[in-house]
């Protein structure tokens, strides 16, 4: 006996066909189920888990199971979908950064084995913080702290990040390798996030590759306000002018706008700097090989 569910079958692929999300929880799913139920015929009994399991196994729905350590996160996936798309459905806003945003933007030859997908924390008071060097040198010369909420996805590493609450700040659309459209940092918040991170950027060797690469195409006045807008409590400025000069690719006009925000303290390039040189003009501690 044919059910009422495999009579309805050719609408609900046509439903879910021209509908212009292919990415879905299971409450998004359950809302198309009560919503259509009456016009599929669907009976009272139709659960949205026998309706997902249903499209499962005789239409084109497949699972997305995104095991991280956190907390686990399932996607139901609409035919063919791009990876990017599906990754970008982790969280409501999130958005590409770090190495996979220089991918991304052409600012590595690399392509990284792990995704950076940030989706910012709520908002926190930000009290004024007094920036001592005693706190810096602790700080830096212990190891960072690195998000450790990673699992594997379709053979590549996929990292979600619970970045800082900067309002998007940077954000912008732009169409991916498989003319999907995607949310990643610009150029500027992405030169601006590599420095924060170098560890999650490729480390401090690639972060000046970028910076070279960015050189025709980054407003320094707008990563200088942008800087100013997120306001960091460590002087990145004091990183992002070194790695402005040693690009070799900016005019010293340029450079001189990371100058002007002054320097209060010695700063690091990085965490645990092995055999550390020290810039004497922007008071900095940086690897062996930048100079």
């Amino acid at each position: 006996m044919t059910t009422r569910i495999e009579i309805a079958k050719r609408d609900i692929i046509e439903h879910f066909d021209g509908l212009p999300k292919k990415v879905f929880d299971s409450s998004e799913i359950a809302r198309i189920l009560s919503e259509q139920r009456r016009y599929w015929r669907l009976a009272e009994s139709m659960t949205a888990r026998a309706f997902i399991d249903f499209l499962a196994k005789k239409a084109k729905l497949t699972i997305a199971r995104f095991d991280f350590p956190s907390r686990p996160i399932i996607k139901y996936v609409w035919g063919e979908v791009p990876f990017y798309t599906i990754v970008l459905s982790l969280k409501p806003d999130c958005y590409f950064s770090h190495y996979t945003a220089m991918h991304l933007h052409e600012l590595t030859d690399q392509i990284p084995k792990t995704v950076n997908v940030n989706a910012e924390q709520a908002p926190k008071p930000h009290g004024a913080v007094e920036l001592r060097q005693d706190r810096v040198d602790f700080a830096f010369k212990r190891p960072t702290r690195l998000c450790n909420n990673v699992t594997d996805y379709r053979g590549r590493q996929v990292r979600l990040l619970n970045g800082l609450h900067t309002g998007n700040s940077g954000v912008i659309n732009m169409t991916g390798p498989e003319g999907e459209p995607l949310r990643v940092t610009d150029i500027e918040r992405t030169l601006i996030d590599i420095t924060v991170r170098p560890e999650y950027s490729g480390g401090p060797f690639e972060v000046l590759t970028a910076y070279k690469r960015a050189s025709d195409r980054l407003s320094v006045n707008r990563l200088v306000a942008l800087l100013k807008r997120i306001d960091y409590i460590y002087p990145y400025h004091q990183a992002i002018g070194f790695y402005l000069e040693r690009a070799g690719a900016y005019k010293e006009s340029q450079i001189q706008l990371l100058t002007k925000a002054g320097i209060k303290c010695d700063f690091y390039l990085m965490h645990q700097i092995t055999e550390p040189h020290y810039s004497a003009k922007w008071h900095l501690y940086y690897p062996k090989g930048l100079d």
